[in-house]
């Protein structure tokens, strides 16, 4: 039987308020908008922030560059001695508090949590001391003595702790390209068990700051290429080249439902369900039936069918064969469903790593509210193998309801992660 036919055998006891995790705030910054505002509009209409860029040894490239203000939020010293990432998920974080309306004086610091997913750290740090050291004939004394706070796994957060004050628990998700929906699962994870009352939770990249990522894709064969930069990344289309490597950052408020009840926020969407499992059979290439699983397991997790999601935040990087294997993965769950509908956004911002995740669902939370779906763009001839009946292409498609919305996100070494978010009730 169809994955699309299998109908819950029974409906499970409600979960208690406080077990339920709802969004209360949104803060990011993407290649094409600092707010989620700003992003949104972008995508409703059609603009790219996929530009040419120059890094050191790999030369003139193309990718999604992010332009917040750093110094809203820290002082030039701040940003001096840490990091890029560190930048981005302080604007990032400082920004979802405040469209929270959460009164931080008053938060007890000791009761949130701090969980951002990261893809690679340390690379930009330790290539730029290795750099500037040339200048000094490798003379090690020249090292700087904030290399090991830069570079340590849990940088990023840390940096959001010390920023804002923070004494819960604080650390970084290593998940590949998994990280931003890990970082959403581990937030509400947390919350669940107690561990604290305020989760700010996601995920960063500072990706397009080392010359290593770039260098590698390329020698792959997987770093996209176009004369027009904003046409540069295409997944699903049939002259798709590879991947256009970005920046950016989204920090979500996370709170149980009833305390956020009890304040009167505002709520984005609940988190219905999610799922996190591996593929365990190549570094680098998917694995379609475990991406399907991870799919069917969040959905059983949330007590839906496949007909029950209106929207599929698609993965796809605009690879040859990574589009073709999760579209196959798609089509094996959603195949009996004409109500799904499939979009892509790193065809407008590129592929934001240890962010992508994060930043694509915030991309679509909007739709709960415009009943609104954004477009895949630059999908000029569609790839007959990554051909799915209802991916929107084009323009935006405005449908009656969006109740449910399920973000794909996956990663190298075969991590594959699902988060699905329900309409707010």
């Amino acid at each position: 039987m169809p994955v699309s036919q299998i109908i819950p055998t029974h409906e499970p006891a409600a979960l208690p308020d406080h077990q339920r995790i709802v969004i209360t705030g949104i803060g990011l910054t993407a290649p094409n908008g600092n707010n989620l505002a700003e992003y949104r509009a972008a995508l409703l209409a059609g603009k790219s922030g996929v530009t040419a860029y120059e890094i050191r040894y790999v030369g003139e490239t193309l990718a999604g560059v992010c332009k917040f203000d750093a110094l809203r939020y820290q002082s030039k010293k701040d940003i001096r001695r840490g990091t890029r990432a560190g930048s981005v998920g302080i604007y990032c974080t400082n920004e979802a508090v405040r469209d929270a309306g959460l009164d931080w004086a008053a938060v007890d610091k000791s009761r949130v949590g701090i969980y951002l997913g990261i893809t690679e750290h340390g690379n930009v740090e330790t290539e730029n001391e290795v750099y500037a050291l040339k200048g000094y004939d490798y003379d090690t004394q020249f090292w700087s003595h904030h290399h090991n706070p830069r570079t340590v796994a849990n940088n990023a957060a840390g940096e959001v702790a010390l920023n804002m004050g923070v004494v819960g628990p604080h650390y970084t998700i290593g998940a590949a390209c998994a990280a931003g929906n890990a970082g959403l699962i581990q937030g509400a994870q947390m919350l669940r068990l107690g561990d604290c009352d305020i989760a700010l939770a996601g995920g960063v990249s500072e990706s397009i700051h080392t010359f290593g990522i770039f260098a590698s894709f390329k020698s792959q064969g997987a770093l996209a290429t176009h004369a027009d930069p904003e046409k540069a990344s295409r997944p699903f289309d049939v002259n798709r080249n590879g991947i256009v490597v970005a920046e950016g950052g989204c920090t979500y408020v996370l709170e149980r439902l009833d305390d956020a009840r009890r304040r009167g926020a505002k709520i984005y969407g609940e988190l219905a369900g999610y799922a996190i499992n591996t593929d365990a059979t190549d570094f680098v290439l998917p694995n379609p039936e475990r991406q399907a699983q991870c799919v069917e397991l969040a959905l059983k997790r949330a007590n839906l069918t496949p007909r029950d999601i209106d929207i599929v935040s698609t993965h796809a990087t605009g690879t040859g064969q990574g589009d073709v294997q999760e579209c196959d993965a798609l089509r094996r769950v959603f195949s009996g469903s004409d109500k799904t509908y499939f979009n892509n956004t790193k065809s407008f911002i590129g592929h934001a790593m240890g962010a992508a995740g994060a930043l694509e669902l915030a991309g679509n939370l909007p739709s709960f509210e415009d009943n609104v779906i954004h477009h895949t763009i630059n999908v000029d001839e569609m790839d007959e193998e990554c051909a799915l009946n209802t991916i929107v292409i084009g323009e935006p498609r405005r449908v009656e309801r969006v109740n449910y919305i399920l973000n794909n996100s996956f990663g190298m070494l075969g991590i594959n992660s699902v988060v699905i978010i329900k309409r707010p009730s």
